[in-house]
């Protein structure tokens, strides 16, 4: 009967003890730790992990071009105020190839001519690895990058849509794309100077992680302030992207 009883007591210690972590989480009100749920019900990576760790396998959503597509014009930039005097910051993520993107360049250019002294525009190609289109956004964001370096980006990033979205050329080479600029005035020798810069090499190994730095999806993408953002799909098409980033800017305080 006492080895009985003595059982019993052990049995229900061990089973206090092992119960004790579940309840006192249970106490201190915290539910057990979970990754974030993505749209899909997917679990995504906490924070402090490695952009590495978290490679998406398809590419980001685009949208296919409305049946009749005007073409891009070219946009003039507007008189810039000292950046240092701008309150808010607007990323834009993009790609050439992309449909959409290419309908809200002459929107978004329009949109920051009438924010230039309140708002910075930075544009960010965009370069999703494992994607089917690494290679070429990568080509991509390197001939941005490399318009960039020469300051010839605000005179020619319509027509670099142009050219790949109606006139279809390539220019994911340093061959074609050196051609290209050059067709557009660009020096040629200064091109391939900049295209092989080491500036330009770090700008096109940053891209991915700026792209998943601010957790794009879709394109284009355009992030206010680190925080708010819009997307075609976000506010009803591309047409509406412009009043959408008017609202974010609005609700953002200044920095």
């Amino acid at each position: 009967m006492k080895s009985l009883l003595r059982t019993t007591v052990l049995l229900a210690v061990a089973g206090g003890l092992l119960a004790a972590p579940a309840a006192a989480e249970a106490a201190s009100g915290l539910a057990p730790s979970r990754l974030p749920l993505g749209p899909a019900g997917q679990q995504l990576p906490s924070l402090g992990s490695q952009f590495g760790a978290a490679r998406p396998s398809a590419p980001t959503q685009q949208h296919a071009p409305s049946p009749a597509v005007a073409p891009l014009e070219q946009a003039v930039p507007p008189a810039a105020a000292p950046k240092s005097q701008r309150a808010h910051e607007a990323v834009e993520f993009f790609w050439y190839d992309c449909a959409h993107s290419a309908l809200l360049e002459q929107p978004l250019t329009r949109w920051a001519a009438r924010h230039q002294a309140d708002v910075t525009l930075r544009r960010v190609p965009a370069v999703w690895p494992g994607s089917p289109d690494e290679a070429e956004q990568r080509a991509h964001a390197r001939l941005f990058y490399t318009l960039d370096r020469l300051g010839e980006v605000d005179r020619l990033q319509a027509a670099v849509f142009r050219a790949v979205r109606e006139q279809h050329a390539g220019l994911t080479t340093e061959q074609a794309a050196a051609d290209w600029a050059a067709g557009q005035g660009v020096d040629a020798a200064e091109f391939r100077a900049a295209y092989r810069s080491a500036e330009v090499d770090r700008a096109v190994q940053d891209a991915p992680k700026l792209f998943a730095q601010d957790q794009v999806t879709e394109l284009p993408t355009v992030v206010v302030d680190g925080t708010g953002r819009t997307s075609p799909t976000r506010a009803g098409g591309v047409d509406g992207m412009p009043a959408a980033l008017d609202q974010l800017v609005a609700e953002q305080p200044a920095r």
